[in-house]
């Protein structure tokens, strides 16, 4: 995949790109460059498929309906699409995290 960096719709100081795509499965996988303080969507949002979460530099905060998860360097959250749910930089500096959606 040749893709750019992109900025999903609602997202502060977030870059991504995609990293592969298996149609068939209903998989794909993205890198996210966050800045500190950056992150998204600005408002938790909510869909069918869920994101398995892996954290290589920094740190994420995951804001899931009114629960707050904190994902260190080398861990890893599975998030269920339909609960309410945003991602934060929650580092003082970037993070850089590997989303897996899972259709």
């Amino acid at each position: 995949m040749d893709e750019k960096f992109f900025t999903p719709p609602d997202h502060v100081g977030f870059k991504a790109k995609k990293l592969f795509c298996v149609e068939s499965k209903g998989i794909d996988g993205s890198i996210a460059y966050i800045d500190k303080n950056g992150g998204g969507p600005t408002k938790q949002h909510t869909h069918e498929h869920n994101h398995l979460f892996l954290v290589t530099q920094g740190q994420a905060k995951v804001l899931l309906d009114d629960e707050v998860v904190v994902i260190k360097k080398d861990e890893s959250f599975l998030v269920d699409g339909k609960k309410p749910h945003s991602v934060w930089n929650d580092f003082d500096g970037q993070t850089v995290m590997i989303g897996i959606t899972i259709k």
